[in-house]
Order: C-alpha cells, then sequence, then structure tokens
C-alpha cells in the first residue's frame, strides 16, 4: 500500500551528518515536520506519494546549519564598530549604544534583519544570547525560525534588567511562556567570567541542574581576560569555574581562543562542548584557537558566527571555509581536518552544543527535517569530484537555494516565503541614522 506523505526531496547527493558518506541516487521522505525515510530511487514510488515533491537534480542536500554562538539582534550594529579589539569595540562602543537604543523594538527589528540572512545562510536554528528574548522568539516563531534562546545574566543594570535576580527572574518568566512552542528551546546565558561574579555562577548551575538546562557563555576569548582572571583570582577563568564546581557536560563555551594544557584537559574532563568563532576572534583580533589540542581530546566542538557587529556576516559556510583553511596552515598539516568534519561541526556537533543532538543535526528517520539544498550547478563549482569539498572550498552561501524548517519551506530558489524583505529593508535606514549620530 502506497502511503501519503507531506514532502519527497530527491536531490543528487545527500550528506546525512551520520557518517562521512555522500549518498547518490537516494530520496528523503518527510512527513508530519520529520524525517521519514532515506530511500533509493528506485523504490520510492513503490512506497510512497507526497503531497509536495522536489527534483533538485543539480542539488547537495544538507542537515540545516546551527549557528551555535550570536546574538542576533546586534545585526542593526553592523559595521558601526569595525576594526576594534574586544575591549574597545564592548566597553567604548557598544555597551554605550546598547545603553541609548536596546530595547524590545530594536531586538524585535534586529532580530528579523538576523534571522532574514540566516535562512538565506543556510541556518535552520540559531543558539543566541542577548536582551530581551521574549522578542527574538515571537519574531523567529512568526517566521518559522528554530532558536535556542539564553536567559541572559549580568552584574551590572542594562535597560533590561537591573541585578541578577532580575535578570534571572525575567529570564525564566520568557521560558515559562515558551515552554509548550515547538521551535523555542532555552539556556541560561551568563555573559562571561569576568562580567559574572562566583555567586551568581553557582545560581546558575543550580537552575541549570533542577530544569535541566545547557549554559551558554563566553569564556577565553581575549589575552586580557585571562590576565585579569590570574591578577584577582590567581586562575585562569576556566580554572576558576572548576574550582567552584559548575562545569560538565551542560556547559557550551563560545570562542576558547586561549588555552593552556591545563585548561584544554579541564575542558575534556567535563565533557563540555566549544563553539569555535573563527571570523569573531581574527576580526577582533583576538586570536586563533588551538582546535587541534581540542580534537586530540576529543572536544566536541560547534560553530559558531557570533553577533554581526563582531562578524558582519551571519555566514557558518564562511565560518566553515576560514576553519579549514586556518587550521590547515597553523598546523602546517595540508590534511588536518576536512569538509565531513566541518560540517559535522556545524551540523551535528551544533545540536550537541544545545543538547538537541537527539532532535536535530543530522538526516535520519525520526528527527526534525530542518533541511537545506545547495545549488552545485554553476561555473564556479565544476568540475566537482567531491562535493563536500566543492562546497567548503568553491562555495558560498548565495547557492543555498532552499530551506524547510521542521518540513516548512523556509526559501525556495533564494526567495524567502514568510519575510517581505523589501518591508524589512525599509525599515532599517531610521536605525543606521540614529545609530551613527552616537
Amino acid at each position: 500500500m502506497i502511503k501519503q506523505v507531506d514532502l519527497i526531496i530527491t536531490p543528487r547527493w545527500i550528506f546525512s551528518a551520520i557518517d562521512s558518506v555522500v549518498l547518490e541516487k537516494t530520496s528523503i521522505v518527510v512527513d508530519n515536520g520529520n524525517i521519514l525515510e532515506l530511500i533509493p530511487n528506485e523504490i520510492i514510488e513503490q512506497k510512497y506519494a507526497a503531497k509536495a515533491s522536489f527534483n533538485l537534480a543539480d542539488h547537495l542536500l544538507l542537515p540545516g546549519l546551527i549557528n551555535a554562538h550570536t546574538h542576533a539582534a546586534m545585526s542593526l550594529f553592523k559595521g558601526y564598530a569595525d576594526d576594534l579589539t574586544l575591549q574597545s569595540w564592548l566597553m567604548d562602543r557598544i555597551w554605550p549604544a546598547e545603553k541609548k537604543y536596546v530595547d524590545e523594538k530594536f531586538v524585535t527589528e534586529g532580530s528579523k534583519l538576523a534571522i532574514a540572512e540566516m535562512i538565506q545562510s543556510g541556518i535552520t536554528t540559531f543558539n543566541d544570547m542577548y536582551f530581551y528574548p521574549q522578542q527574538t522568539a515571537e519574531v523567529a516563531v512568526k517566521i518559522g525560525m528554530r532558536a535556542n534562546l539564553g536567559m541572559v545574566l549580568l552584574e551590572f543594570p542594562t535597560n533590561y534588567a537591573s541585578d541578577p535576580d532580575d535578570y534571572l527572574t525575567k529570564g525564566l518568566a520568557f521560558r515559562d511562556l515558551f515552554r509548550e512552542e515547538g521551535l523555542i528551546s532555552t539556556s541560561l546565558a551568563p555573559h562571561a567570567p569576568y562580567s559574572v561574579s562566583d555567586e551568581s555562577f553557582l545560581k546558575i548551575n543550580t537552575y541549570a541542574q533542577e530544569l535541566d538546562l545547557k549554559i551558554h557563555v563566553h569564556l577565553h576569548e581575549t589575552r586580557t581576560e585571562i590576565e585579569d582572571s590570574l591578577k584577582q583570582y590567581g586562575l585562569t577563568p576556566i580554572q576558576r569555574l572548576d574550582a567552584l564546581g559548575v562545569l560538565g557536560p551542560h556547559i557550551s563555551a563560545a570562542h576558547c581562543v586561549h588555552l593552556t594544557n591545563t585548561d584544554l584537559d579541564i575542558l575534556a574532563k567535563n565533557n563540555m562542548c566549544v563553539i569555535y568563532n573563527p571570523t569573531s576572534n581574527l576580526k577582533l583580533g583576538s586570536g586563533i584557537a588551538n582546535i587541534k589540542g581540542m580534537i586530540e581530546r576529543d572536544i566536541c566542538i560547534a560553530i559558531g558566527t557570533d553577533g554581526s557587529a563582531s562578524n558582519n556576516r551571519l555566514d557558518i559556510l564562511n565560518e566553515l571555509n576560514i576553519a579549514l583553511l586556518i587550521n590547515k596552515g597553523v598546523n602546517h598539516q595540508a590534511d588536518f581536518m576536512n569538509p565531513a568534519q566541518l560540517i559535522k561541526m556545524a551540523t551535528l556537533n551544533g545540536a550537541k552544543s544545545i543538547g538537541m543532538e537527539g532532535r536535530l543535526g543530522s538526516l535520519e528517520k525520526g528527527k526534525c527535517a530542518d533541511l537545506i539544498a545547495v545549488n552545485m550547478s554553476s561555473l564556479e563549482m565544476k568540475p566537482i569530484y567531491d562535493p563536500l569539498s566543492s562546497l567548503l572550498y568553491s562555495g558560498n552561501r548565495s547557492m543555498v537555494s532552499h530551506v524547510w524548517i521542521g518540513g516548512n519551506m523556509q526559501m525556495k530558489e533564494r526567495a524567502l516565503i514568510n519575510i517581505d524583505v523589501d518591508e524589512l529593508l525599509n525599515g532599517l535606514g531610521a536605525w543606521q541614522q540614529k545609530i551613527s549620530q552616537i
């Protein structure tokens, strides 16, 4: 008996991210928002009939990319504070601008811009850390984007909250509001060891254990951060948090650029996930992470863009290209890492970093149908001997042609389905004029 399903996609190649094999002559079957089966083309008509089908003869189908560390609403600060060190960028430009302009409207407009760019870049899930998460969640749900949103905590007041308890109270209220929304998950998001006290870290860790939540934190981004910690505590930030007993597999640490062997061993011992942000680390002059040391210790590595204010591109494919080239160069090793490894970092490892590897990150039965198709037919992609290598060494985000999130189409032939691009662009001029006057 032939089963009626929602969607069948028949591409030229499929990379499931389960192993390093690229499948051919295979289709993917989607029903009720989930992957039902990967099936040989020759027998599909014997089993299924679809309400919608796509024959993508020149395309590579992948799991949706996961942006494991970003600050979506900061897209409105894109290009505002370029060519500065992290400390000057943050303290002299970004924090003053946030104090003046960041509110519910800012986050709504900035999140919409970021989500539009991410979908066009093949990103189907983002792990966010920013103020007013309810506004980001509302935008994501309206569009149909998947997001893990952090409940931010700092020791000092901002427009969003007045003190650590206020941050937590507002964050937990937001979590309760969206607990039944399938597109939204949450984490606890203490900003960084230099902006969060021991007492607050202990409190956050207690909440994480009781509520079974991940913790998303900036860690070891700059040498200055580490030098200041050594002066104040006699320990690196990682060693300080380890001594507090708050590290563990529930921690996803963004950046981790400057690590001693002891720090690396602590990350490995605690089974933590590192979120690698190569472009942001380069642009801010923060340095180059020791990815080889992490891989040697079997540390989970996911990929993030950071926010547009420190990257200017919410483009995971670009991050993967840069990561491949940098790490071959710094290690003087042409065979160090390969495209399949990097794509897994941006898919399955990204899902692990937000505790959702059971639902996201690979193309296999039962998982959410978060899928992207990349058109490999253009001149610059030819000839194609290995589609993964061609994608990461020759391709770019403009080749992402189709995006599905939970089986729902979000982009078709580069056209966004649920975002009015002209309306979005028309609203940006006023923000640019205001922010440029700071």
